[in-house]
């Protein structure tokens, strides 16, 4: 059994409405896994095909970005709070529609971290059933530097 984990407000720079993480599940220096339910009161339901919500994935893409930064922290390699914006993202996949009352399951994986940047694959799933997987590259630095 793991000790438990900081939540993601702790390891984040991120706030309410948009921090897309609920707790960390799992954490090492490879990877992360994390969830999220997103529930009907989301602030993208109201719009985003109000008769048919569905998370944009746009925003499926940022909670996989949360989930990698937040275990990065919580490993100990980048500091807590640590500033990182998207820079690419590449080879975005959505598969299955994720909707209001889901429970989304992100892995990430690290592939390339240092100071100043960071490289991660990850994947989302509901149910068993990859909803959206992409790769990405962060930039790391405080808020002058970027």
């Amino acid at each position: 059994m793991h000790e438990p984990y900081e939540t993601p407000m702790e390891l984040l720079p991120h706030r309410d409405p948009f921090l897309f993480l609920d707790e960390l599940l799992e954490v090492d220096e490879k990877h992360t896994v994390a969830k999220r339910v997103f529930t009907a009161d989301h602030f993208f339901f109201k719009g985003h095909f109000p008769d048919y919500p569905v998370v944009p994935g746009v925003i499926l893409v940022e909670t996989m970005a949360q989930c990698g930064g937040a275990g990065l922290c919580q490993a100990g390699i980048l500091p807590h709070g640590a500033f990182f914006v998207l820079a690419t993202i590449e080879k975005a996949k959505f598969r299955a529609q994720v909707r209001p009352g889901d429970t989304a399951i992100i892995e990430v994986h690290n592939t390339r971290v240092s100071q100043s940047m960071l490289r991660q694959n990850g994947t989302i799933t509901v149910n068993g059933q990859k909803a959206a997987e992409a790769s990405w590259m962060c930039i790391v630095g405080n808020q002058n530097q970027l």
